[in-house]
């Protein structure tokens, strides 16, 4: 086993390319962004200038932020805001010195206050949180890739918080970070009962692929699978629970049918390499796809599991699989002392439901393990290994490898998406938030450092 205890590593994979501007109409102007710019106010010296690069590209890029012509030793502030597709304001602020030269530069110098602290590139993305005043339980996820996020980046004169008044704004500059590369296709698919989407790189194929498979919060999840497809891999995202096109109530093994049939659409389609085909999970994609690793003949060529279970509790399947909750269902559904929805209990080994234990013997591929250790939804260390410790038993070790990351919680998702501990589950007829853990700095280094190690991994399995 390979085992790796990481922190914040940047991540430099620039697509250099000109992204084609598909900017729908429905954005709407953030708080801070006024009609007039204000100018420094000594005619003598150039007015400030914040530029960031690339303006445009990918959300998963990193950018270079930098600001000058301001007064040596002053105090500014950097602020990013925001409008989700729901129209929520979300908003993130560093607070900068200049140097001797009058700059400030984000890959170089330090936040002293604010969002976050210290010398954080990408801070300004990942520390992204829902303004004072909106509403409570927000988790921002990506819904139409096809457009991308707009991000409006401030200068500030001070050391300032965003929602002060007579805040004097010195520059502005607006960032696209986009979910899709040029020349990705989105291919709908609905296909022998399987609902889905499948991403294709730009060319004629064959590609090496990934089935992507999300957890019981149900529903269509595309970002991941539209960046796997930026970076060259077919990605064929799925929804198997609490979807309007989806029908019946699965249980287990009519999941395990669901997932065989995914993945021969995927291995049959003309532009696959049929021999070359991954599976991510997250949460209980984690477990599904470890039973089609080792409890069919689909052979995968390899495995990212991210903070999921080895097993199944059956009545945590019974519950979270109906397409609406009633006020009876939610009563039963598992919480914490504090009342937030936690899987933790339900997910550990010790309550798996008999014959629901995946036979990890039976593994015949590389896994990557990656371990958020601050998990609040999931026992994922336990998991992790129980994985282990089996595969260390029948002389496969050398499959295993584990990213273990102290201060990361449930939902290691692409780098720079904003952190949230806790997120709203359901809104009916019971307003309900589950607990996911992770402390933001972190957790934000997690997602950084995962997200090039999975690609990496990818790469080794995939493409060789």
């Amino acid at each position: 086993m390979i085992w790796a205890q990481v922190r914040v590593a940047a991540y430099r994979h620039l697509i250099g390319k000109q992204m084609t501007l598909r900017v729908g109409l429905h954005r709407k102007s953030c708080w801070l962004h006024s009609d007039v710019v204000r100018r420094w106010s000594t005619t003598s010296r150039a007015a400030p200038v914040l530029t960031a690069t690339p303006a445009r590209g990918l959300a998963d890029d990193p950018i270079s932020i930098k600001a000058r012509f301001l007064p040596p030793h002053h105090p500014v502030t950097l602020c990013t805001q925001m409008r989700s597709e729901d129209g929520d304001l979300w908003e993130a602020f560093g607070h900068y010195n200049t140097g001797a030269d009058g700059t400030v530069n984000l890959t170089r110098d330090h936040s002293v206050g604010g969002s976050y602290l210290g010398c954080e590139p990408m801070g300004l993305f990942w520390a992204l949180q829902p303004a004072p005043g909106e509403r409570d339980g927000l988790r921002l996820r990506k819904k139409n890739v096809e457009i991308p996020l707009i991000v409006d980046i401030s200068l500030l004169d001070g050391h300032v918080s965003p929602r002060e008044k007579e805040i004097a704004v010195l520059a502005v500059v607006t960032t696209e970070r986009w979910y899709m590369a040029p020349g990705v296709q989105r291919i709908d698919i609905r296909q022998n009962g399987v609902v889905g989407t499948l991403f294709l790189p730009p060319g004629p194929g064959r590609f090496p692929a990934v089935l992507d498979l999300w957890g019981m919060g149900g529903g269509l999840v595309e970002y991941r699978s539209s960046l796997i497809a930026s970076r060259g891999f077919a990605s064929f995202s799925i929804a198997y629970v609490k979807h309007k096109d989806l029908t019946g109530q699965p249980d287990i093994y009519t999941l395990d049918a669901y997932m065989k049939k995914a993945f021969n659409i995927l291995r049959d389609h003309p532009q696959i390499c049929s021999d070359r085909i991954g599976i991510i999970g997250l949460s209980y994609g984690v477990y599904l796809g470890l039973r089609m690793a080792t409890h069919s003949n689909l052979n995968p060529s390899c495995l990212v599991c991210i903070n999921g279970p080895a097993g199944s509790n059956v009545e945590l399947l019974k519950i979270f699989c109906k397409a609406k909750a009633s006020e009876s269902d939610q009563r039963f559904w598992p919480r914490d002392e504090e009342g937030y929805l936690s899987f933790k209990d339900m997910s550990s080994p010790n309550n798996y439901s008999p014959g629901t234990q995946v036979k990890i013997e039976n593994l015949a591929c590389p896994v990557m393990y990656i371990l958020g250790e601050d998990d609040q939804n999931s026992p994922s260390t336990e998991n992790s290994n129980l994985i282990e410790n089996v595969l260390k038993t029948v002389g496969k070790s050398h499959l295993y490898t584990c990213l273990s990351y102290p201060g990361a919680g449930h939902l290691i998702e692409p780098p720079y998406t904003p952190h949230s501990r806790m997120s709203l589950w359901e809104s009916k007829p019971e307003k309900m938030l589950a607990l996911w853990g992770g402390y933001t700095a972190p957790h934000a280094a997690a997602q950084e450092d995962s997200w090039r190690k999975t690609l990496t991994f990818l790469d080794q399995n995939l493409r060789t």
